[in-house]
């Protein structure tokens, strides 16, 4: 069983930047592929980076193409989301989770964290 512990999340203006970190209590970390899913009040929860375990290979939704980056660091067990240019709709609640590679696009979790509340006013 793999414990994630999300971090980071908070309220910002729209046009600020927040950092995201999701630390694991496995130490197998590094073969897992690493994402951050979100979920609006209201809506289903969807996909915002993936991240791959040994190689790094990253993928983001086109909704946040060039404003957000994932990155993460094997020694420390961590994933991060660098979240630039934020708009009122990234506010969401944030998901860090751990799985397997679908394909170059997608990723299967199976483990999530808690979740971290975004918030961006206008």
């Amino acid at each position: 069983q793999v414990q994630l512990v999300e971090s980071g999340g908070g309220l910002v203006q729209a046009g600020g930047s927040l950092r995201l970190s999701c630390t694991a209590s496995d130490r197998t970390f590094s073969s897992y592929r690493m994402g951050w899913f979100r979920q609006a009040p209201g809506k289903e929860r969807e996909f915002v980076a993936s991240i791959g375990g040994v190689i790094s290979n990253t993928y983001h939704a086109d909704s946040v193409k060039g404003r957000f980056t994932i990155s993460r660091d094997n020694a420390k067990s961590t994933v991060y989301l660098q979240m630039n240019s934020l708009k009122p709709e990234d506010t969401a609640v944030y998901y860090c989770a751990a799985g397997v590679r679908l394909s170059a696009t997608t990723m299967l979790p199976q483990y999530w964290g808690q979740g971290t509340q975004v918030t961006v006013s206008s």
